[in-house]
């Protein structure tokens, strides 16, 4: 006789009992998104993936990687990221976030070690199928797994819950980064440069953190709700009293303009993340401050860590801000208040204006980061609980166009005002005009938002918790 009971993995068997404390949700969210966001520390690898044959990172062999070559490695996870985010946020909205979450670890962990392999045999296309394909599939359904479910367990605080996970995405890296180095440095003698045990390392490490977040993550009964909560729009005429499909979310030209407003947003922000370390040491170099007061590299590197912080700071602080704000008012600040610090940059690096250069970029990081975790709450007011997971991982599609368009833009504009002679920070004076031109778009595009029309709301009773299925 068959055995039809649900498997653990199953969303029936996540359904919280009556009584359940949903500040635990959070913390589950969270173990997901500090894991993938290691993908902000690939940076580390670059340098040891180029010297595997030499063992030398400043004198690489012939048959090495070059930095080219390597920084396609992230490109391709960044983009897999946005288009598994759009296929399976359907997927996701119908098993629950447990199957997602275990689905994200294995793909996650699983390139790690097919990554493990190709830096071992020395095949590039081993590492970019690993590492970018499969972790990036990994990433993208990570991404969102967690973010429905805690819209479904904080209607009243919106911001703060998306910001409390989407925050660890942004400071997954701060772990990353000096625990990657150190296993590098621990497998130095072993292997080449020490990245292939290194990998093995970290795939095990995240696939038993992840474990957390698949076996505590619980979703809310259907006719669950806080205690003392009432929906109202007390904030903005844009919260829905209704409910929209993922397919008819992408019909609505809310939807496009919050594709514009994040693609901009992003663009934008990548654009000082992409060169935050040449930046600073180009602008504030011996010359422009004077023998022996220019920006080391030890310094850029500490700018480059505070900015990583900031990007982790302003994802909790904004989004929890949009909840008081509303969302609109909200990135209306990011876009404005982003337009003039933008095209305030090129001017305090040519006057040298090292304490405010570097204050006014972890402002403008912060809302690079506040962008990220205001969408979703953002999309759920305007397209309602049903499918909000779903309508997220398509609208994410923004950030794997960013992620090309961003240090496109980024480099072609720098090294055309290099090779016309400029220097310092005239050689980056286009790029954040340019930048803060984007800022105008986005503005522009947020500023027409309007209330989603009723004809494209569900009808009949809709299961919010179960995705409607």
């Amino acid at each position: 006789m068959a055995d039809n009971s649900p498997s653990l993995l199953d969303r029936s068997r996540t359904v919280a009992g009556p009584g359940y404390n949903r500040w635990l949700i959070p913390p589950a969210a969270l173990a997901i998104h500090l894991a993938i966001g290691q993908a902000y520390a690939f940076s580390v690898f670059k340098k040891p993936l180029g010297a595997l044959l030499s063992g030398d990172v400043d004198h690489p062999a012939p048959g090495d990687w070059t930095p080219g070559q390597i920084g396609w490695i992230f490109s391709i996870a960044i983009v897999l990221l946005g288009l598994s985010a759009a296929i399976f946020g359907k997927w996701l909205e119908r098993v629950g976030p447990r199957k997602a979450m275990m689905a994200a670890a294995l793909c996650f962990s699983g390139g790690f070690f097919v990554g493990a392999l190709g830096v071992k045999l020395h095949s590039l296309a081993l590492l970019y199928f690993g590492y970018g394909f499969m972790g990036g599939i990994g990433l993208g359904i990570g991404y969102i797994s967690p973010v429905s479910t805690l819209i479904k367990w904080f209607p009243d605080r919106k911001g703060v819950a998306t910001g409390m996970a989407i925050m660890g995405f942004g400071g997954g890296a701060m772990i990353a980064s000096p625990l990657s180095v150190a296993l590098m440095a621990h497998f130095k003698d072993t292997a080449p440069m020490g990245v292939a045990p290194t990998f093995i390392t970290l795939g095990i490490i995240y696939f038993i953190f992840m474990q957390f977040g698949v076996w505590s993550i619980r979703v809310p009964a259907d006719d669950w709700a806080p205690e003392g909560y009432v929906p109202n729009a007390e904030h903005s005429a844009l919260i829905t009293s209704g409910n929209v499909s993922a397919d008819n979310a992408i019909k609505t030209p809310q939807f496009w303009l919050l594709w514009v407003v994040l693609l901009m947003n992003v663009t934008a922000g990548i654009g000082v993340l992409e060169t935050a370390s040449p930046l600073i040491q180009d602008t504030f170099s011996d010359k422009a401050m004077g023998p022996g007061r220019g920006v080391t590299a030890a310094a850029a590197a500490g700018f480059v860590g505070l900015l990583s912080l900031f990007n982790l700071l302003g994802r909790f602080f904004w989004s929890s801000a949009s909840d008081k704000l509303g969302r609109k008012p909200t990135y209306m600040i990011y876009f404005g208040l982003g337009v003039i610090l933008y095209a305030l940059i090129p001017t305090l690096g040519h006057n040298a204006q090292l304490a405010l250069f570097v204050a006014t970029a972890c402002v403008i990081i912060s809302m690079y980061g506040g962008g990220f975790a205001t969408v979703p709450a953002y999309l759920s007011d305007l397209f309602g609980k049903y499918q909000v997971g779903a309508i997220h991982g398509r609208l994410l599609t923004a950030w794997s166009t960013a992620g090309v368009l961003g240090p496109v833009i980024v480099n072609y504009l720098h090294e055309s005002r290099k090779a016309e002679g400029f220097t310092g920070a005239a050689a980056y004076q286009s790029v954040f005009y340019t930048m803060a031109g984007l800022l105008v778009v986005g503005f522009l595009a947020n500023l027409a938002v309007t209330a989603v029309n009723q004809r494209y709301f569900e009808k009949g009773p809709v299961a919010v918790a179960a995705g409607g299925h």
